[in-house]
């Protein structure tokens, strides 16, 4: 693929989960850009070429000493904590800063773009920790941990194994970066990793929500639920329009059950019945699903829309720009959008767990739904314990995503001697999304687990949708149908895979 002014999230997702290999096709604007602030800053003060970093910056930089000064901010600030970020997340934010330098607007020279380019197509993944960005003025520390392999420094995943990058670039032929007059400020600055992470998430939470809808139907066919509650009618007057993308995909999915019934044909006629059989409305966690879910698809939307902007921004600062033959100072770098998406989007994934709890309480709780027996046991009552055991996990991790979903946006910490006096922490923000994401696909695993055994103990498969008796089959692929008491959580495991990996068809 080459690369280009405006990147789609089709194509990014491409990029990163397909791997395409990159092509650097526009070297001139590159190169005109780069030629342009060499020139420009012979004879001016422009931060961060000729000054300090930060509060720093009131310190000008003898001549002979700029190039030492971008080597100096790439090692200084490669002081990153904790676990490394997984290999997806950085490769997702080294494509991310490569479409900030594609733009010609960072006075990068075109050696960098190859460079990177080439760790990209090598698939060489820089290791980078987890912590050390407060979302403001980049993520500096991560992004400094990204430069330093780039310059043929630090470590590396490669084929598998963390490596020394000076090794790993011997091994496949490839230079390291010769730093010019900006590429040490401009590799380390920009919102880059959060956009990264923040977009991995993204992608994730697409194709849990999808099965989060899935698994709703299935709950409805389960309990013969009347199908009124996702009509075309009723969602159409509610003016969402998340409510009726939940709706239509219902319907969709629940095309040829024989599960589901029909209040007009039941209800809607003379009837000498004091008390009813069927519960005439089942409770909020079946039938409010469209009104629920449609929240967390206009969030998720949103999202995409937001992050989509960031990933292709000039996020840089000072911003160089040869048409009006200027270099502006601002503050591009601030990550408050992606920070606010981000805990706006662990929110509405935190409500779609809580959805998927409820359901799983519906279907384990012999009482409430008054079919099956308690925690789905088709084993002997008593002695064996059927799916008792998992719902703790499912309302233990459910419990930590509603702890997790307190916001981190409001919660600037001053630092950097107070230069940097109020920050996004939208790294922080991406990382605990994440956190929130894989709780959300733990307890839709166990969610699906259940419907499958629900289904076997009322004997309903081929009663339901053709849609939902393909996921019916593909659970019970990985889980057969069980009586006996057996560790279940390698299969639970397998599940949350098969949710990550695989789209409802």
């Amino acid at each position: 693929m080459e690369t280009h002014g405006q990147l789609s999230l089709d194509e990014f997702k491409r990029l990163l989960y397909g791997k395409e290999q990159l092509v650097f096709q526009d070297r001139a604007s590159v190169t005109a850009c780069h030629e342009f602030l060499k020139e420009f800053s012979k004879d001016k003060v422009i931060y961060g070429i000729n000054t300090g970093f930060g509060p720093m910056a009131q310190w000008r930089i003898d001549d002979n000493h700029l190039k030492e000064l971008q080597y100096n901010i790439i090692r200084s600030h490669a002081t990153g904590a904790g676990k490394p970020l997984p290999e997806i997340c950085v490769r997702a934010a080294m494509i991310a800063r490569l479409q900030t330098f594609i733009q010609a607007h960072s006075g990068v020279s075109p050696q960098l773009i190859e460079v990177l380019t080439a760790f990209l197509n090598a698939e060489i993944v820089p290791v980078v920790p987890e912590h050390g960005s407060v979302g403001a003025s980049g993520d500096l520390v991560q992004l400094a941990h990204i430069a330093l392999a780039l310059i043929g420094e630090g470590e590396v995943f490669y084929q598998g194994e963390r490596r020394p990058t000076a090794e790993v670039l011997k091994q496949t032929g490839i230079k390291p970066l010769e730093i010019g007059v900006r590429e040490g400020l401009a590799v380390t600055n920009g919102t880059a990793v959060m956009t990264g992470i923040g977009l991995v998430n993204l992608f994730s939470a697409r194709r849990l929500f999808d099965w989060a809808v899935a698994a709703s139907v299935m709950i409805n066919e389960i309990a013969s639920s009347y199908n009124d509650f996702m009509s075309e009618v009723l969602n159409g007057l509610k003016d969402h329009k998340g409510q009726q993308a939940v709706a239509a995909r219902m319907r969709e999915l629940a095309k040829g059950s024989r599960c589901l019934r029909n209040r007009e044909e039941e209800l809607y006629h003379s009837s000498s019945e004091e008390v009813f059989q069927t519960k005439v409305q089942p409770y909020y966690s079946l039938r409010c699903i469209p009104q629920v879910l449609g929240a967390v698809h206009d969030t998720i939307s949103y999202t995409a829309t937001v992050l989509e902007a960031e990933l292709n921004a000039v996020d840089d600062n000072p911003v160089v720009d040869p048409a009006t033959k200027n270099v502006y100072h601002g503050g591009n770098f601030h990550g408050d959008y992606v920070s606010f998406e981000m805990d706006k989007l662990k929110i509405a994934l935190t409500k779609m767990t809580m959805l998927a709890e409820r359901q799983l309480n519906y279907l384990f709780h012999d009482r409430i739904n008054g079919i099956l027996p308690p925690f789905v046991n088709m084993g002997v009552l008593g002695l064996n314990y059927g799916m008792q055991a998992s719902q703790f996990t499912a309302t233990s991790t459910t419990a930590e995503s509603q702890t997790l979903s307190n916001p981190m946006y409001v919660h600037s910490i001053p630092n950097n001697n107070d230069n940097q006096d109020i920050v996004s922490m939208g790294t922080n923000s991406a990382l605990l999304c994440r956190h929130v994401v894989e709780n959300a696909s733990q307890v839709l695993a166990i969610l699906m687990l259940a419907l499958a055994q629900a289904v076997d103990c009322l004997s309903v498969a081929d009663k339901l949708a053709p849609a939902t008796r393909k996921i019916y089959d593909r659970v019970r692929q990985i889980v057969p149908a069980f009586k006996d008491d057996t560790p279940k959580y390698k299969e639970i495991a397998a599940l949350q895979e098969m949710l990550a990996q695989n789209a409802v068809e």
